[in-house]
């Protein structure tokens, strides 16, 4: 991959379907497209436990699914960001959208291959059509919330409303799914293997900007100019970098990402040139815990 090239992302390969998918660059959306938006499943897979992740660890949860039962809920986590976040698929299925579903609002439905179901409610935007595959990581809409606008439904202020639901068709709480009671941890990259950063690779650079070097944007792993601003700060401050802080990548930037690299097994020419060795190293650098 040319170093000029990091912002057209192909999506990572993940083990069975959990595919780090998304639209990237300049954090543009495809909107409709499932190719912008999600790569398929491959069909006849069965989806397992361990192809689902929590999609909004990097987000503050506003509300736990005991404070939704205690106001007469069936249950749910809340999780705040501003309206028009993407909100990626907590696993690989068929997508089905349900317009103003009550006090939901708009809500989009993911059937998945072991008779579970999750849920998003409160979308602004749906991204796909019902019947679409979607793999884990996949964008499966654009969250809402805002008081009394269209898709909101009783919604009193920005966040997205996620929950599951079991083959008996009780709804459950997806950290209790998972057996992550807190809800921290991004998923690992699959770029530490085969060198192709795709959307875990960026939500976990992005978790790592946001404690290092000020970044303030959504956990999306949808890199635009403010991801990538808080990219060269990081590396004017510890990898040499001497240009711009003005978001737009380029050699200098990525010589500088290549220095970090040699620091975890990179042993290429320090060229801003990107390739799979140095996008390895760069995950293997991510993938350390601190950065869950």
């Amino acid at each position: 991959m040319n170093e000029h090239q990091p912002a057209r992302h192909t999506p990572s390969r993940r083990a069975i379907i959990r595919g780090s998918v998304g639209a990237f660059g300049a954090g543009a959306i495809g909107l409709g497209l499932v190719a912008a938006t999600g790569t398929p499943a491959h069909a006849g897979t069965t989806v397992q436990q361990d192809d689902f992740y929590n999609p909004f660890s990097g987000y503050t949860m506003t509300g736990t699914w005991q404070e939704h039962l205690d106001r007469g809920s069936l249950g749910g986590l809340d999780y705040g960001m501003a309206v028009g976040t993407p909100l990626p698929a907590a696993g690989g299925g068929t997508v089905t959208n349900i317009p103003n579903n009550g006090t939901g609002g708009h809500t989009v439905t993911i059937s998945h291959g072991n008779g579970y179901r999750t849920q998003y409610m409160h979308l602004s935007e749906f991204v796909l059509g019902n019947g679409a595959q979607i793999a884990s990581g996949g964008i499966v809409g654009l969250s809402g919330g805002a008081p009394g606008a269209p898709g909101s439904g009783s919604s009193t202020g920005p966040h997205a409303h996620w929950h599951m639901i079991d083959p008996n068709g009780v709804r459950i709480n997806p950290l209790t799914f998972l057996g992550d009671g807190g809800g921290t941890g991004l998923p690992k990259t699959s770029t530490e293997q085969d060198g192709v950063p795709g959307t875990v690779f960026w939500q976990r650079a992005q978790k790592w900007l946001s404690i290092e070097s000020g970044y303030t944007g959504p956990i999306d792993g949808a890199p635009g100019a403010n991801t990538y601003a808080a990219l060269q700060r990081n590396l004017r401050d510890h990898h040499g970098y001497t240009g711009p802080i003005d978001g737009v990548t380029g050699p200098n930037t990525y010589a500088a990402l290549q220095r970090l690299a040699s620091g975890y097994g990179y042993t290429g020419p320090i060229d801003g040139v990107m390739g799979p060795n140095s996008w390895r190293a760069v995950a293997r650098f991510l993938n350390e815990d601190r950065w869950n």
